[in-house]
């Protein structure tokens, strides 16, 4: 009866997906009434650093898959944080850009993303949170922009 146990406790995937639940529920918590997601934090994020990005570029750099996407996208339209038009190059795709609103939510939201962060780490030395920040990041990193590519590999070595 133990490996039931032994691998929930062992498995890569399953930690990891923990680890998010656990990072999402806190992150809801901590960001009471500004009623933002996790995820809504991050397209902000982007959408501020980047000069009227695209949506298939908030894609790639987020990671957020296209749907999800484009439903956190007209959501925050709706809220009136983001606004969005066509762009000239490509009348199919659209241009985000933070509005003032936007950047007000991103400022108050910002330090309690850094104490969620904080939190959700708390049980690590200094040394080692670097660590699983570097690990995290070379865990991203390695699957690179479309994960199709890494899906296509793993399915051929398990077929093999």
């Amino acid at each position: 009866m133990n490996a039931p146990v032994n691998l929930v406790s062992t498995s890569t995937t399953h930690l990891l997906h923990r680890a998010g639940q656990l990072a999402e529920d806190l992150f809801a918590r901590s960001i009471g009434d500004i009623g933002l997601t996790a995820r809504q934090f991050v397209v902000l994020s982007v959408v501020e650093t980047l000069d009227d990005p695209s949506q298939t570029a908030l894609c790639e750099i987020s990671g957020i898959d296209r749907s999800t996407l484009a439903d956190i996208v007209r959501r925050l339209v709706a809220r009136g944080l983001l606004s969005r038009r066509r762009t000239r190059q490509d009348a199919r795709m659209y241009a985000v850009r933070i509005t003032p609103e936007g950047e007000e939510m991103l400022r108050r939201a910002l330090p309690i993303a850094n104490k969620v962060d904080d939190a959700l780490v708390e049980s690590l030395s200094p040394e080692q949170r670097e660590q699983f920040g570097a690990f995290l990041q070379k865990v991203v990193a390695r699957q690179g922009p479309r994960p199709q590519a890494q899906d296509a590999k793993v399915q051929g070595e398990l077929r093999s």
